[in-house]
């Protein structure tokens, strides 16, 4: 009983690390699939500034994230949509978008985790 008295704080602390980490990252691959659908959409239609179906596309995809049910607008927090028409690697045009992603407030782990981050995912792709 002493033993478990003595390592549950750290017990407990791992797992609430564990769980924030997870989190994270469940959201890092989940905006870089949203980015890259959006800019999928836009380099297929070619149109790519097309704001608007790139934030539908993308918040379609994030709906699984805590924070996103009911988010239709990208003009803010917790997420927010950027298309623009660019110049690739191979000179040919291209679109691009960037989608940011506000976290919701975890439990910080001081020094190893804060209790919240603003992502940023930027996806190219040619027309």
């Amino acid at each position: 009983m002493m033993e478990l008295a003595f390592l549950s704080p750290w017990i407990i602390f791992l797992f609430v690390g564990l769980f924030d980490w997870g989190f994270y990252a469940y959201s890092l691959i989940t905006l870089e699939n949203a980015a890259r659908s959006a800019a999928s959409w836009n380099a297929n239609h070619n149109q790519p500034t097309n704001v608007t179906d790139a934030c539908t596309i993308a918040t379609s995809e994030m709906q699984s994230l805590v924070n996103m049910g009911g988010v239709t607008t990208c003009t803010g927090s917790p997420v927010s949509v950027s298309a623009t028409q660019v110049i690739g690697p191979d000179n040919d045009p291209a679109a691009m978008v960037a989608v940011t992603y506000t976290t919701p407030r975890l439990i910080p782990i001081p020094g190893i985790l804060r209790n919240q981050y603003t992502i940023t995912r930027t996806v190219t792709m040619k027309l």
